[in-house]
């Protein structure tokens, strides 16, 4: 069934237009270079929504808002110079310092540590070839697939806009119309959708990225920062207990734990694909719903993640922390992941608009072990750093200059340009990964998975938003559905 016969019983508006009242075509599928090529700038109702999104709070975050950090350091303890040129990942024992930033997604700046939502992972690089940022979630997958559909979806998630409140009308009618959340929404309603703290939680990349080589091999890799202390969690009465007696939990833990000498760590692992697998795997590998199977990449561990240091200003140090997974490093580069490549523009957009164009020179977010060297000038923030050198390149008096090595290989494109949905793959569909996360639950587990999807979809006014949620969980494990079934119509009677 088409999005439009689901929800034309209901439209009253019209179609749905630009800023200038243009209409709009195709709001799922933002426009690339062929079926599965890159994002095309000439998407302009793509950068309109993520520009205009980045801009709707000042000066909080829109997303992310809530969060705390501490300074690390990353250990290689496996030689990766097969996968990747990256220096700071050339050498056995080789250390870099990092910034780790933690946060809840949809609360704002004054909300509560323990809640069920999904974590924030940013994770700074301070490598001798520029930072490399890391932006993830602690969570392998996420609710949607292409970035385009973003800002509707975290309107769903933040107050209503005549309400002023959290709707689970806005909520569970954009998840029911948007089957591909089924994945991440059963992992959020799971045992894991509320972690115990940050310290006892896992950490991942989430987006599919690029290796590359000295040899210009390319491969496909997706980060894992497994826990070594263990994963712990909250149930939905202690987190709502633990939320109203002390709102800064997590980040107490955090910073208590870095003061008494206590480290907290996580083992690094990467699952790699040869670049020329992705073109016939399975599903579509840059799907940002679905994992990779480890009996098909098997997890390689390659270092050790360590925070042994707090910051000292909460405000400097955390609040006007930039993190952009556009910031790349030689040998490290981006993959077609429709949600990355929205990513790439709407995170460096959004630090320009909320911290300053010169947000790169705070000392939280500037290079710590190389140079910036730009011909960028001016504006809020700017310290004079360049003097009297020239703003311009090429120049004859002795300018930065270009070094003709791209970061990362190029990727072959074809086709007609336009809004492709993403290429399908002989096993692409929705449903069966939630649907293996639910079948790979205990009875316990299963059950509070149940109670904590039916309280929520119970308080949803129209009947026909709740079936419809249902039926997406009845779709991935007829079990599932069943018992969710008889949950919330036991709950709305």
């Amino acid at each position: 069934m088409t999005q439009e016969a689901l929800v034309t019983p209901h439209a009253t508006q019209g179609p749905l237009t630009t800023e200038t009242g243009a209409p709009v075509g195709d709001n799922q599928n933002s426009e690339t270079a062929g079926a599965g090529g890159p994002v095309l700038v000439q998407d302009q109702l793509l950068l309109e929504k993520l520009a205009h999104f980045n801009r709707e709070r000042i000066p909080e975050r829109i997303v992310h808002a809530r969060g705390a950090g501490a300074y690390g350091t990353f250990t290689l303890t496996r030689d990766v110079s097969q996968w990747t040129r990256a220096k700071f990942l050339s050498e056995v024992g080789k250390q870099t310092e990092t910034f780790l930033r933690f946060s809840t997604v949809a609360g704002n700046l004054g909300s509560a540590d323990a809640v069920r939502d999904p974590r924030g992972f940013a994770l700074k690089f301070y490598t001798e070839e520029g930072n490399y940022d890391l932006v993830g979630n602690n969570t392998p997958v996420f609710f949607i697939k292409d970035a385009i559909k973003f800002p509707d979806f975290i309107h769903t998630q933040k107050r209503d806009p005549y309400t002023g409140s959290q709707e689970a009308d806005n909520v569970w009618d954009f998840w029911g119309l948007s089957p591909e959340s089924t994945h991440q929404v059963t992992w959020l309603f799971g045992d894991r959708g509320i972690p115990a703290s940050f310290r006892h939680m896992n950490g991942y990349g989430s987006h599919t990225y690029q290796w590359n080589n000295a040899a210009g091999e390319a491969f496909w890799v997706k980060y894992h920062f497994k826990t070594d202390q263990g994963i712990k969690n909250l149930g939905a009465e202690e987190a709502a207990r633990l939320a109203g007696v002390d709102p800064d939990s997590h980040q107490r833990d955090l910073r208590e734990s870095i003061e008494r000498g206590e480290f907290p760590s996580w083992t690094v692992q990467i699952q790699v694909m040869p670049a020329a697998d992705a073109a016939n795997y399975r599903f579509n590998p840059f799907d940002l719903t679905k994992v990779w199977p480890h009996e098909d990449y098997p997890p390689v561990e390659i270092g050790k993640l360590e925070l042994n240091r707090n910051p000292e200003n909460i405000f400097a140090e955390v609040e006007q922390s930039t993190f952009s997974p556009a910031n790349f490093v030689p040998g490290i580069g981006p993959s077609p992941d429709k949600m990355l490549q929205g990513r790439l523009f709407a995170y460096g957009d959004a630090h320009r608009y909320r911290v300053g164009i010169n947000a790169d020179h705070l000392p939280v977010n500037r290079p710590h072990a190389a140079e910036a060297n730009t011909n960028y000038r001016d504006g809020v923030l700017y310290d004079g750093r360049h003097k009297g050198a020239k703003n311009y390149e090429p120049n004859s008096f002795g300018g930065p200059f270009q070094t003709d090595q791209p970061l990362w290989k190029s990727t072959q494109v074809s086709g007609a340009t336009g809004n492709h949905p993403a290429p399908s793959h002989a096993e692409d569909d929705d449903f069966v990964q939630p649907g293996n996360l639910y079948r790979q639950m205990t009875e316990d587990e299963k059950g509070r998975l149940i109670e904590n999807l039916a309280g929520f979809i119970s308080q949803v006014s129209r009947d026909d938003i709740a079936e419809r949620a249902v039926n997406n969980f009845r779709r991935a494990d007829g079990d599932f559905g069943k018992r969710l079934e008889a949950a919330v119509q036991a709950l709305r009677a």
